[in-house]
Order: C-alpha cells, then structure tokens, then sequence
C-alpha cells in the first residue's frame, strides 16, 4: 500500500471519527424522542471555543478534555429542559423547527459575542509528529482522534447495553408509556441521553479543530449536516448505523478528494450527497436498521 493512500485511509478514518461522534448523539435523541435535532451540530461549535478559552488561561490538555464534555452536557441539559421537555408530546414538526430556531439562537449569540472573525487552533506541538508504521506513517493528531474516538464510543456502548441508565433508555426508546408506566423516569431518561450526545458532539469540537486548525461560531453547520447524513446512511436510531455512517461517510469524502481527477476534487459534496442518494434508493430505511433492539 502506498503512503498516499495509506495516508487517505487515514484521513477518511479520522474525518469519519469526528462524523460518527456527532451522528451517535442524533441518532440517540432520535431514537427516545422521535426529533431530529437540528442544533445538535452547534455543540461541535460550543465545544471548539470553550478549549481555546482554556488553552488561553493554560488548562492541561487532560482536563480540557474533562471539561469540554461537562460543558457539553450541560449545554445539552439546558437545551432540552429550556426548549424541547415543554414541546415534548406536539406534532414533530414543532419540534423540528424548535431545533431550527436553537440552532439560529444559538449561532447569533456566538456571532454577537465572538464576532465572525476565524480564529486559529493549535494542538500541543508533539501531536503534529509523524507515527512510524511499518513502511508507512501518519499523523499522530489523526491517530489520537481515531483512538479515542473509538474508546468514547465503546464507552457510551456500555452505558447503552450494560447499565440500569441505558436499560432505561433503551425502554423509553421502545415504548415511552410503557417505560413511565414500568417506573422509569422518563424526563431524567431523557435529559441523560441528551447529555450524552451533546457531551460527544462538544468533544468533536475539540478534534475538529486540532485536525483543521480553524474555528468560527458557524464551525457547527457542515459538521452537523454531515452527522444528520451519517444517521440517514446507517439508519436513524441505530447507535451502530451511526457510527458506521460516520465512517462510511468519511471515507468516502476524503477518497473522492483523493483519488478523483484534482479537477472535480471541489465537488465532493456533491458525490457524498450523491452517494446517500444512492443508498437510500438501495436501502430507504438506512444500511444497519435490521431489528428494532438495536435501537437506543
């Protein structure tokens, strides 16, 4: 294998981690409340800018990671107590343009307070070094966004499948009366599943912008479109479509750069877009809806 396409698959590996972070926090809050959360990519946002306000007053790095995910599940708590619990029973697409105009408030606050103006993120100077593998080698901050990604996401699965807490999500999930009825706390249910999401999506920040390197308060939107695309390509509602969404996108975007003529490189977007189209056409439901247990 060549160090370009190596290097490719490993680009398209870390961009599909960032994707899948975000993708699994939609599709869990899909899957308890039948809403597709719209303001869920602003997270990414939330979480960019409140490391580079640390990195400013000199955190380590161990604990700005700590930190951002408080900071995300919280903001998630504060969205889904303020906006969605009062909505919560209304027709769908109340709540679909709920999560609109959170998303506009949202992005206007950070507009407001931060200006428009890009800012530069800088990872440690250690996790821009080159990893020796084999005959081949990548790019240490890619390989730490792969990695814990993929730690973070074996933890939410043994959150989702091994404790009382995803027991309970996963009830409210398959029937929300009977689950209040089998004594389940429902709003507590609910408001951990929005935690959780936005605590990854805050983290997905974090890596988004050590691996590009520029942030702005619209950070949110591309990552949070190609999220809701990673859900609808595994299914929505599956944890596992998700993430293998996530990946499936990822790679794909980063290989039609990579190995198409340099010519149609800029339209990538479309041949993503394209791609989901061709799926759904192949598989409406998503590629990894098979039973209704492997749903959050």
């Amino acid at each position: 294998m060549s160090q370009y396409l190596f290097q490719q698959l490993v680009n398209g590996l870390s961009l599909g981690s960032l994707y899948a972070l975000v993708a699994i926090g939609f599709s869990m809050i899909y899957g308890i409340v039948r809403l597709i959360n719209f303001a869920h990519g602003d997270l990414v946002m939330i979480g960019a800018f409140s490391t580079l306000a640390m990195i400013a007053v000199g955190v380590p790095w161990p604990l700005i990671l700590v930190f951002v995910l408080m900071i995300g599940a919280v903001a998630g708590m504060l969205i889904e107590s303020v906006v969605f619990r009062p909505i919560r029973g209304a027709p769908q697409v109340t709540g679909f343009i709920a999560t609109l105009a959170v998303s506009i408030v949202i992005q206007n606050s950070a507009l407001l307070l931060l200006t428009g103006q890009q800012r530069n993120f800088v990872f440690p100077a250690f996790m821009r070094q080159r990893v020796p593998l084999g005959g081949v080698s990548a790019s240490l901050t890619d390989m730490v966004i792969i990695c814990l990604t993929l730690l973070l996401i074996a933890i939410l699965f043994f959150i989702v499948y091994r404790t009382r807490l995803g027991t309970a999500m996963r009830a409210t999930a398959e029937n929300l009366m009977a689950a209040r009825l089998m004594g389940v706390s429902v709003n507590r249910t609910i408001l951990a599943a929005f935690a959780i999401g936005s605590a990854l999506a805050a983290v997905a920040g974090v890596f988004w912008g050590g691996k590009f390197g520029q942030i702005d308060p619209l950070l949110g939107f591309v990552p949070g479109l190609k999220a809701f695309v990673a859900c609808v390509i595994g299914g929505v509602g599956s944890l596992g479509g998700a993430m293998l969404g996530g990946y499936i996108l990822g790679l794909a975007e980063v290989l039609f750069v990579g190995l198409l003529p340099q010519e149609l490189s800029g339209y990538r977007d479309a041949f993503v877009f394209l791609l989901l189209i061709v799926i759904l056409l192949v598989k409406p439901s998503g590629l990894f809806v098979r039973h209704v247990e492997d749903r959050a």
